[in-house]
Order: C-alpha cells, then structure tokens, then sequence
C-alpha cells in the first residue's frame, strides 16, 4: 500500500483482478442513475452473488475482496462499498474480519461523500474508518500490523489524513469516474 500523490486518472493503478469488468460509471446520487434500482443502472437486473467468508490468512483467493480493491482504488467508491458490505454481512457483520471490513465501507463511504461535495461526511466517515482500523489493530496478535495484506498503520494515517482533508484530491470535474484520493491500497 503505497501513497499515490498524483492527480490523474490515466496513473497506472493496479488490477488485482483484472478480467472482471468495470462499471460504465461510479455512482453518485442524483448524478447518475441508481445502479440497481434505475433500468438504466450499471448493475439493473444483475442478481447478486453471495459474498464468501472472508479469511485474512487466504485473502488472495478472496475476488471480492480484491474486487473491492480494484473498485476503490479506480474511483468506484459505492461500487466498492457494495462489494465489502457483502463480505462483512458473510463475516456476520462483528468481529475482527467485520470490524476491517466496515472500515473499508467506511473509506469508501468517504469516497462517494467526497464526490458528492460533501466535506462533513468525508470527515465523518473517515474519521469511523480510522476507529475501526485502530480496533483491528489492537485486536490483533503482537508483532502483527497488517491485516488482509494491508498495512494496519497506513491504513489509520491514510483515513486521518483524509479527515483532516490532506489527503483528498482537489478538482473534481463530475465525470463518471474519478479519483478523489491520493493513495492506492496495494496488499503485500
């Protein structure tokens, strides 16, 4: 997981999974049509899959857990939020694994907040990010600071940054995709 700093969404990023398609769009309410409420969503009629149960020791295998990944960090933060919301509703939505997981909801939650302008959700959702990454932190054996392949730390400092709007990109122009943070979550 390496900062990403800068402003462009032709820098090349990673695909974790790269032969599943991305949406023709990112949403964002009243700019977009609802992807799966509206006939003209990007995900209209598409049943979803359950969500495996994810496990941080085999979080390689988990595609919609790398999925999630590859959404976020192309700009598809509600797309991104959906896929985790899965795998946190197949982790039983407490614990270790649910507690990471809503943190990922979370800073992709500050996502969206952020390509809807607003500042306060950004730094609301951010902020819950932050806790509950620190919680998973805690949680964890000692000597361990990274948890599904991703820094623990980083993780907390990208999401206080974010809070602290150091770390959220400027010049949002409401295209269909973009970026609007200055990292990349890349797992090790």
């Amino acid at each position: 997981m390496k900062p990403d700093n800068a402003r462009s969404d032709s820098t090349p990023r990673p695909r974790l999974v790269p032969d599943e398609p991305f949406p023709s769009y990112s949403y964002v309410s009243g700019r977009f049509p609802h992807p799966t409420r509206d006939p003209a969503g990007h995900s209209y009629g598409i049943v979803p899959v359950s969500s495996p149960v994810p496990d941080a020791k085999s979080w390689r295998d988990c595609r919609p857990y790398l999925f999630g990944l590859d959404l976020f960090n192309h700009g598809y933060y509600w797309e991104a939020h959906e896929v985790w919301e899965g795998l946190w509703h197949a982790a039983g939505r407490s614990g270790l694994t649910a507690n990471f997981m809503q943190a990922l909801i979370k800073l992709a939650a500050a996502g969206v907040k952020a390509r809807e302008a607003r500042p306060e959700g950004v730094r609301r959702h951010s902020r819950r990010a932050a806790e509950l990454f620190q919680q998973v932190a805690h949680q964890l054996a000692e000597g361990q600071s990274s948890y599904f392949g991703l820094s623990l730390p980083q993780l907390i400092a990208f999401a206080t940054d974010i809070e602290n709007g150091s770390c959220t990109l400027n010049g949002l122009t409401g295209a269909p995709v973009e970026i609007v943070f200055c990292f990349v979550l890349r797992p090790e």
